[in-house]
């Protein structure tokens, strides 16, 4: 897959087809009576008809066979992926914990579907308002195997091995240090090459999108050019011993099977597509006299809410960047906050926390939570000498800030085995300075 080719931008009118096949797009109408190479036309919307252009996503799909050919679907285990926050009872501590178990073929061989783990997440696919975090940890391919959500879109953070993205638009190779977006009703398949972890967000009910730039102006951040969304590539595959569609349904996992590659699109148009993001094309912004900007300056997309300026969840990361403020304790501050903050580690070592907090792990200070620097970061930010200084050099820890309440489950916090229920004791040598005398 070295030399993947994909076309550029965010939100734009896309039009692609397999080159073995010149001209399946139909000209000047989406549904002829007869569609070139005798493909069938089919429509994914991602939205409702009648929402405003702006928010209005839909593909066209010219495809060997319509996706509506499958037997009937049927229930499957679903290991630990979940939508139930009540399993165990709420905790407000702030929560760590260490990276996340990756099982060897020779224990359990698991793709990235069984492989998916629900940490924690709060809302209600039903009512399509909400969001879920998961792990994947995974060590093999899924073989004649897709997925496809019916209740919202992932977002997924790759942290260690690559991932083979075939799609119906065509296929993405995502890698550690990138992100991709697959959106609600996507059919996907992953390849893997070995032992392969990382982390989803999804959101239920809306889209991401990029955020608002107000004062910073037309550029900034996370540019529209810098992402990217496959050319259509199609398979004209039987596949006699059949081939299973999973379904992602009101939380649950249902199977159905089909006889041939549910990933015969042989050409597509529209706006509503699969899309990756090279982290490393970030353009940050960041304070150069004074004080710190607020960390939402690093986000990169945000699903927002019905509530101007806040989001049902936003994605953020913290790049390599120059340090340069003047009588600043410069790392991020004490603080409580009316969002939860679920953090991740890509590679590196994160300012605030360099020993405890490892690639592969996560962290997690809920609503009103109290968290910041541990003792030891505070006592050497005190004193340091202010100077131009590097950030995060080789580093890249993100963070899914929602507005929902944030529920752990029962595999996050026992089943896991991850948890490091000693995490508060970074805080314990923190001592007071005070000194009424010194002003």
């Amino acid at each position: 897959i070295a030399g993947v080719p994909y076309m550029s931008g965010f939100g734009n009118e896309f039009a692609s087809e397999d080159p073995r096949c010149p001209g399946a797009l139909p000209e000047g109408q989406n549904n002829p009576q007869v569609c070139p190479y005798g493909l069938y036309a089919e429509q994914l919307s991602g939205s409702a008809f009648t929402c405003p252009r702006p928010t209005n996503w839909r593909s066209w799909l010219y495809r060997i066979l319509p996706s509506v050919r499958h037997t009937p679907f049927h229930p499957i285990d679903q290991g630990y992926l979940t939508h139930k926050w009540d399993e165990v009872e709420p905790d407000p501590n702030q929560l760590r914990w260490k990276p996340f178990a990756i099982l060897k073929v020779s224990q359990k061989k698991l793709d990235f579907v069984s492989g998916l783990h629900t940490l924690c997440g709060a809302g209600e696919p039903k009512s399509r308002n909400g969001i879920a975090v998961h792990i994947f940890a995974c060590n093999t391919s899924m073989i004649n195997r897709c997925f496809y959500n019916s209740d919202g879109d992932f977002l997924i953070v790759p942290q260690q091995g690559n991932l083979i993205i075939t799609t119906e638009f065509g296929k993405l190779l995502v890698e550690p240090n990138e992100i991709c977006v697959i959106q609600q009703g996507m059919r996907f398949s992953v390849e893997v090459s070995g032992e392969t972890r990382g982390y989803v967000l999804e959101v239920y009910g809306v889209h991401f999108e990029l955020p608002d730039l107000g004062p910073i102006g037309a550029n900034g951040l996370a540019n529209p050019r810098d992402f990217l969304v496959p050319v259509a590539w199609y398979e004209n595959r039987q596949v006699p011993e059949g081939y299973t569609v999973i379904n992602k349904y009101q939380g649950r996992l249902f199977a159905a099977q089909q006889d041939c590659s549910p990933f015969n699109v042989v050409a597509w148009h529209g706006n509503y597509t699969p899309y990756k993001y090279n982290l490393s094309n970030f353009m940050v912004i960041n304070a150069v006299a004074f004080d710190h900007a607020d960390p939402s300056i690093f986000t990169v997309l945000t699903a927002k809410s019905t509530r101007p300026g806040v989001a049902v969840a936003d994605f953020v990361i913290f790049p390599p960047r120059w340090g340069v403020a003047d009588g600043t304790f410069r790392p991020p501050y004490y603080h409580r906050n009316c969002m939860s903050e679920f953090m991740g580690l890509i590679k590196g070592h994160y300012e605030a926390k360099e020993g405890g907090f490892q690639p592969g792990g996560a962290s997690l200070h809920s609503i009103m939570t109290p968290h910041g620097p541990d003792a030891e970061c505070f006592e050497k930010a005190t004193a340091a000498k202010l100077q131009p200084e590097r950030v995060a050099e080789g580093t890249m820890a993100f963070m899914f800030e929602s507005s929902f309440n944030l529920a752990v489950t029962k595999w996050g916090l026992e089943t896991s085995h991850c948890l490091d229920k000693y995490y508060y004791k970074c805080w314990e040598p923190l001592k007071s300075h005070f000194n009424p005398s010194r002003k």
